[in-house]
């Protein structure tokens, strides 16, 4: 896996490592630098030439920088020009959508280059303005344009489209829909060109709706539906060729779903909050006995269950979580 080293000025790279890990989860043969006040030029080179020895693969090294034409990058511009470092590649203006990124691509990467490549666009499209007229009108970002796989208005019921069936690449449980962790690092993981938030209360919600229809990554439509229009989606063959996100608030509404027919075969729990009774079973599940009782039911339909928040975490045990929250709300009863 290609390292990555962050260097900046004061303590901005940690901070973002930190931000970065709490989107993505833990990442390893990752390293923060940071050149501070006491620092010369000499200082900095010695503390990215040791973060670098600690790497398993010293060799495709990925700096990403905060400023073009500052110590940090000189330092690090200076050692790629170094016999040995030829697979070495930096890249200035580090944002957190650059990180994230990186992340995502190097999981399939063999070298620094292909993921300098990759996160580039990326970065730049993190750029936004509020208002969105106040953006220059050669910096405002074209509209994505919508997969072919999509069906519209035009096209007639009844046509059918790829097999006719729907392809569902992810369904996920997660009490905060559409976020950071979602948008980035799943999507990168499973590919959609559709994500489709599956709820009743949502969908009337239009304040909810429009923010999560906002926090689409680029390129990936989201839609906010209700349940029977999800029912009604899955077997209308018009979406045959779309690859599809479902995401649910709650496993109630995912049962719901599959009782009317949707064909799902595998589910990540990825969030249930905590409230009032409710037994925490692991750091991200808390149930009550509704949510145990429905997400056995789904269980005894042979759906398995992916107990994660991010791909980078390992999967925890789902009958062991299963059984703790079993005795832990019998001994609350």
């Amino acid at each position: 896996m290609v390292s990555i080293v962050l260097a900046s000025h004061g303590t901005f790279a940690e901070g973002i490592k930190m931000s970065g890990q709490m989107i993505f989860g833990p990442q390893e043969n990752v390293a923060a630098v940071t050149l501070m006040p006491e620092m010369g030029p000499d200082d900095l080179r010695a503390k990215i030439l040791e973060a670098v020895s600690g790497f398993d693969d010293q060799d495709q090294v990925l700096f990403l920088v905060d400023l073009q034409g500052g110590t940090p990058w000189n330092q690090v511009s200076l050692l790629l020009a170094e016999e040995g470092h030829e697979n070495w590649v930096a890249v200035g203006g580090m944002n957190l959508p650059m990180l994230v990124s990186a992340y995502g691509e190097r999981m399939g990467a063999e070298t620094a280059a292909e993921v300098a490549k990759a996160i580039y666009s990326e970065a730049k499209a993190g750029v936004c303005i509020k208002p969105e007229e106040l953006a220059p009108a050669e910096a405002a970002p074209a509209a994505a344009p919508a997969p072919a796989a999509a069906p519209a208005g035009a096209i007639p019921p009844g046509t059918v489209l790829g097999d006719g069936h729907i392809k569902f690449v992810m369904c996920r449980v997660d009490t905060r829909l559409l976020h950071g962790q979602v948008a980035t690092t799943w999507t990168k993981q499973t590919n959609p060109d559709r994500i489709i938030v599956v709820s009743d209360g949502v969908a009337h919600d239009e304040l909810r709706k429009t923010m999560i229809q906002q926090a689409a990554p680029p390129g990936v439509k989201a839609h906010v539906i209700p349940i029977k229009k999800m029912i009604e989606v899955a077997k209308d063959p018009r979406f045959g060729a779309t690859k599809a996100m479902l995401l649910f608030e709650t496993p109630q509404d995912l049962l719901a779903c599959v009782e009317g027919g949707v064909d799902i075969k595998e589910v990540n729990l990825g969030s249930m909050a905590h409230s009032v009774g409710k037994v925490v079973v692991t750091q991200a599940i808390a149930m009550d006995q509704d949510d145990y009782d429905t997400i056995q039911k789904l269980a005894d339909k042979g759906i398995k269950f992916d107990v994660r928040k991010v791909p980078a975490d390992s999967p925890e045990n789902f009958d062991n979580m299963m059984k703790k929250a079993k005795s832990e709300l019998a001994a609350q009863a």
